[in-house]
């Protein structure tokens, strides 16, 4: 396949689940509708792309990116995901299949299996511009210092969380002394960002076990394969955590961060179709004068079924309208028969996939009881809806902490014990629902989250926003003119490093 002087090709491998994976073929998209010329180029360059995935993950992806004007300048290349790995079953190629999240570290060691087929078809395809691959594949660094590729790593996460994970690392904080944290629910203070207070919970084991596990290993694995890139494309845009992104751009053990979102407001619009019953649904109670609280808890998070009875008394008692999206069925799981029957003028439950962007883009929909996934809390920023957040695992308590203590754009659930994955009673879900849909918090949560709303719009501005500029200025550095035997021109410093 030819390549001219002034076509540039970008190789993407997302990380198996779905929160990992939607972001970066958002970033397809932005890549292949951004225009700009590259010094040197004569004319306006064109991008392609290719996305590396698996068999059971290529019609998702073929799917998300079907119906787009841009759809013919991407390739989607399946390579054969290993089979026989100890607790997976047959046929799992991403995340939300698990049966649990305890399986995460012998998944994610598993895919290194592709890196032959990836390297082989890395010979076969047109030159590489740059690629971005995710931070969990950490070996596929390896794949682009053999094929001398700029390599740019991703993990899903924003600026906030990242560099609150790094001061953690860094300063040893649960580690070094760990008799001066009395118990997992004590705040302590950052040493580089004191007015930030974090609790040993909020952490996994690989921030705060004196031993050496699976967890750590793979963690010190990714994040020196990440160290080696020549940066890390950060979903999220430099006016919303901007003391954040200068925390890590000043820091110079950590890879550039290049801020070059949101990405959901890459989103092409929908050919118009027959509106989902939910859909349906919210334009009634629009027209009733009906504020909706959208719950939905993403797809990987493990809830028990005395929890979720707890969550669907909790609704049902705050008489809020609310649309909750779950893949249980409450009314067997939680032994309230005849449940959905009896909250019917108020709620709705949903448990087929649904566009979660239409959703909080509804003009009914004024609040969201969410797990605080990256993906999802930033929607809600840019849809202009606060949350009331309730983090479960990952990252999210930070998410959280970044939604409630720092932006203040929603009220945060509280466990009984303190902790992250404590339990939740009926009692205080009513309560927070309430705050949010009805009380001054929430008034005060939805006129800073509109606020936010206007800011992330303008920051994909073409030739204005900050977002824009980064992309530009990325691919500037990135995408150069080529020789006529197909090589990127480097800079002197370049081709010493």
């Amino acid at each position: 396949m030819a390549v001219s002087s002034s076509s540039h090709h970008v190789v993407l491998f997302p990380y198996m689940a779905k929160g990992h994976t939607i972001p970066l073929l958002q970033f397809a998209r932005l890549l292949l509708h951004h225009r700009r010329l590259i010094p040197g180029d004569v004319e306006e360059p064109t991008i392609s792309v290719t996305v590396f995935t698996t068999p059971k993950n290529q019609s998702f992806v073929s799917d998300f990116l079907s119906n787009d004007t841009t759809s013919s300048s991407i390739k989607v290349i399946s390579l054969p995901f290993p089979e026989n790995i100890a607790g997976v079953p047959p046929g799992v190629e991403s995340t939300d299949k698990l049966p649990s999240m305890s399986l995460f570290v012998p998944f994610t060691r598993a895919t290194k299996s592709l890196q032959p087929f990836f390297e082989e078809t890395l010979k076969n395809l047109p030159h590489v511009s740059f690629m971005v691959s995710d931070g969990f594949l950490w070996w596929t660094s390896e794949s682009a210092a053999k094929f001398e590729i700029p390599r740019l790593s991703f993990y899903g996460m924003n600026a906030y969380a990242a560099a609150i994970s790094s001061s953690v690392l860094v300063h040893k904080l649960f580690t070094s002394k760990p008799e001066i944290v009395k118990s997992d629910t004590e705040p302590v203070s950052l040493p580089d960002l004191p007015w930030i207070r974090v609790k040993k919970c909020e952490f996994g084991p690989s921030f705060t076990d004196l031993q050496w596990t699976p967890d750590l290993e793979l963690m010190m694995d990714h994040l020196a394969s990440s160290k080696k890139s020549r940066g890390t494309i950060v979903n999220s845009f430099y006016e919303l955590e901007s003391t954040y992104v200068d925390y890590i751009s000043n820091d110079d053990d950590e890879p550039k961060p290049w801020c070059v979102g949101p990405l959901c407001l890459v989103d092409h619009p929908k050919p118009e179709s027959d509106k989902p019953e939910w859909i349906q649904w919210l334009d009634r109670k629009s027209v009733e004068g009906c504020s909706v609280l959208y719950v939905a808890f993403g797809t990987q998070t493990e809830i028990s079924n005395e929890q979720l009875k707890e969550i669907a008394l909790g609704l049902e008692n705050s008489k809020v309208s609310f649309l909750w999206v779950t893949r249980n069925d409450l009314e067997e799981v939680t032994g309230e028969l005849g449940y959905e029957k009896r909250v019917s003028e108020n709620g709705m439950v949903v448990r087929d996939w649904v566009d979660q962007w239409e959703i909080l883009s509804h003009e009914s929909v004024k609040g969201f009881l969410s797990h605080c996934g990256w993906n999802s809390a930033q929607e809600s920023i840019c849809a202009g809806v606060p949350l009331l957040a309730w983090p479960m695992m990952a990252e999210q308590p930070l998410n959280a902490k970044l939604v409630t203590e720092e932006l203040k754009i929603g009220v945060r659930i509280e466990t009984e014990d303190g902790s992250v994955q404590g339990f939740v009673t009926r009692e205080e879900l009513t309560q927070k629902v309430k705050e949010l849909m009805e009380g001054e918090m929430g008034k005060t949560a939805r006129k800073n989250v509109e606020e936010y709303a206007s800011m992330a719009k303008k920051a994909l501005a073409q030739g204005t926003g900050s977002s824009w500029k980064n992309l530009n200025s990325l691919l500037a550095e990135l995408c150069k003119p080529r020789e006529p035997n197909g090589v990127n021109k480097l800079s002197s410093d370049e081709k010493r490093d």
